[in-house]
């Protein structure tokens, strides 16, 4: 299993109840955001998220290494 840091946005960070954790996950960007959908229950679905890897822009195809910083990143409005 690689170990990975999850950061939280806005609704995700709410649903969650913390702004960051780390979990073990093998597989893609897609598999991991289902599985913390599942737990945290996340109203979002996948198409309606950004996805970043290290800082960058992320394909839901990418697969995180050991240590990665994953950040899942909803829709914002403003004013």
């Amino acid at each position: 299993m690689t170990r990975v840091v999850v950061l939280y946005f806005a609704s995700l960070r709410d649903a969650a109840g913390i702004a960051q954790d780390t979990v073990e996950h093998d597989g893609d960007l897609a598999a991991l955001y289902a599985t913390l959908r599942a737990k945290h229950g996340f109203a979002w679905p996948q198409e309606s998220l950004r996805v970043s890897l290290d800082g960058a822009f992320a394909r839901w195809t990418d697969v995180p290494g050991e240590g990665a910083e994953i950040a899942f990143i909803p829709p914002v409005s403003g004013g």
